[in-house]
């Protein structure tokens, strides 16, 4: 059994440690209001904007164009985005299992890494990061999605990749956070869409095809990128505050447990001093 001065100081470091997840979930709390309201104020464009141009390319017909169909290069850009500090549960890690866990093959995809915790882990299992770009995730705007998806299109023109998909976590709400892998290029429509489609007039589009497709496509992926992004820092946040919440009510568990012990190791320090106080008188008269 461990000794009272072991208990005690076993006892006072979970105290300090739990001081420190107390004022992180402080901290969590006030980021993830900020964040919960910018996701929930730009989440409907972003919805819109998706529903927008997918229906507008369903009713397109059959358009050549190089952002509407695979490229001939087998590589496959995966913008991934994660956070570049810990102590938030499983969401980084359940950003590599949505990788890695993919029917990607390991060889063929090319990562766009936002995030040092997984791009970290990503690294070690072997996978190339074509590009870092993590200190975007730290104050995200609208103009890094831009720079960003400017890059990744670029290769994809270029015939570099193939396919580009994204890799984040969706804000459902303060507690839900939903890993997502979504294919950005060439853009894919659900059989809903197509029917839809077909019962309707063809889009016609000024000046010509080529030119507008060249237009909308970039707005597009910007577009959905950076509501990626603002929902991946609302969803860190919120898993943040939940870890260290989970933290703080097992530190208090464990303060409770080793209150009891010592208690017990000096409930029986005393009764073993009265033990032998008696026994010496005993053995004195």
């Amino acid at each position: 059994m461990a000794s009272m001065r072991d208990i005690k100081r076993r006892k006072g470091s979970i105290q300090s440690t739990q001081q420190i997840t107390k004022a992180m979930k402080l901290v969590s709390t006030v980021k993830l209001q900020k964040a919960r309201n910018r996701a929930e104020q730009s989440n409907p464009y972003f919805n819109y904007m998706y529903q927008t141009v997918t229906s507008m390319l369903a009713r397109s017909g059959n358009i050549n164009h190089p952002y509407l169909k695979a490229g001939s290069s087998k590589k496959k850009a995966v913008i991934a985005i994660a956070s570049n500090r810990g102590l938030a549960g499983g969401y980084n890690s359940n950003i590599v299992k949505l990788i890695t866990g993919s029917d990607m093959a390991r060889e063929d995809a090319q990562i766009y890494m936002i995030g040092r915790k997984a791009k970290e882990v990503l690294v070690r299992k072997g996978y190339e990061i074509k590009a870092d770009y993590s200190d975007v995730i730290e104050g995200p705007t609208y103009e890094d999605a831009s720079m960003i998806c400017k890059d990744v299109l670029g290769a994809f023109s270029r015939g570099e990749i193939g396919e580009i998909y994204l890799a984040y976590t969706h804000f459902k709400n303060t507690v839900s956070h939903e890993p997502t892998l979504m294919k950005l290029l060439p853009i894919e429509f659900d059989e809903a869409e197509l029917k839809e489609a077909d019962s309707n007039v063809l889009m016609n589009y000024e000046p010509n095809e080529e030119e507008t497709l060249d237009l909308i496509i970039p707005k597009y992926m910007t577009s959905l990128f950076y509501g990626a992004l603002v929902e991946a820092v609302a969803s860190e946040n919120g898993a943040r505050m939940q870890a260290m919440d989970s933290a703080t009510s097992n530190a208090d568990e464990m303060i409770s447990d080793l209150t009891l012990k010592y208690n017990r190791a000096r409930q029986g320090s005393i009764t073993q001093e009265l033990t032998e106080i008696i026994a010496g008188a005993e053995a004195i008269s």
